[in-house]
């Protein structure tokens, strides 16, 4: 069971086009894995941005163990790899764990 905080729901590669792609705000996926420890790191982190900026930016994870399609169709090949959608398209991508108000620096031109 991948480790996630409140506010950040899973997707899955069934669910991934209503939830991610026709979403009304802006999407961060995080692109995760049981066995990911800096996964693992991120999840408060993930958690708290999701508590804090929920009316501005939806938070959802992603395993790519189990759910490769979504995996594959947008060339996720590390984890964490954090992407955000808008208008049912990426426009950013980053990879691997971080500090609260470094993601946030990060994420500063689409919240």
């Amino acid at each position: 069971m991948v480790i996630k905080a409140a506010g950040v729901a899973e997707v899955t590669d069934a669910d991934f086009e209503a939830e991610v792609i026709g979403a009304d705000l802006p999407v961060l996926v995080q692109f995760t894995a049981d066995w990911c420890g800096p996964c693992r790191q991120l999840a408060p982190v993930l958690g708290d941005i999701a508590f804090e900026e929920g009316d501005r930016i939806k938070i959802v994870q992603l395993d790519v163990d189990r759910n490769p399609g979504t995996t594959i169709a947008y060339g996720v090949l590390s984890t964490p790899t954090l992407m955000v959608f808008r208008d049912g398209e990426p426009v950013k991508s980053m990879v691997g764990a971080r500090p609260k108000r470094r993601l946030l620096e990060e994420l500063a031109d689409v919240l």
